[in-house]
């Protein structure tokens, strides 16, 4: 069985990238912080780390084509906040790095409150706060 998971998304520049998920309050793993070729980051209590390459290193592992984020995308990345105040203070971060919230902050079925943004490569993220005991 699987040990660990971890997610690869291809950017177009790095620095800026690792400068973007600072910004938002995502923890950068120490042992890539200086190369030029990745970024790992690392996204909450149970540490799921996410890998940034540039486009061209990221594309020759996947053997195709990189999906083009102004028209489709392949996956919705999802996290969760303690608050409905927490999902507004990381849209406000997200917003101030020079990301984009497609989705504005808000209630949905009555028990989940949150937002989607893009980050500087328009990967698609969502913060959720889920209030299990309003869940019907």
């Amino acid at each position: 069985m699987a040990k660990e998971m971890w997610l690869n998304l291809g950017v177009e520049n790095i620095v800026k990238s690792r400068e973007f998920y600072q910004a938002i309050g995502f923890q950068i793993m120490e042992e890539y912080a200086c190369s030029d070729d990745m970024i790992g980051l690392i996204i909450g209590e149970q540490k799921v780390s996410v890998m940034l390459f540039p486009n061209h290193m990221f594309g020759g592992f996947l053997q195709n084509s990189v999906t083009q984020t102004s028209t489709s995308n392949e996956v919705l990345l999802s996290f969760d906040a303690a608050s409905p105040e927490e999902v507004d203070a990381q849209i406000e971060l997200v917003e101030k790095a020079g990301g984009i919230v497609f989705g504005k902050p808000g209630w949905t079925q009555g028990w989940m409150y949150g937002a989607g943004f893009c980050d500087l490569d328009g990967h698609r993220w969502n913060i959720l706060h889920m209030d299990m005991s309003k869940m019907r």
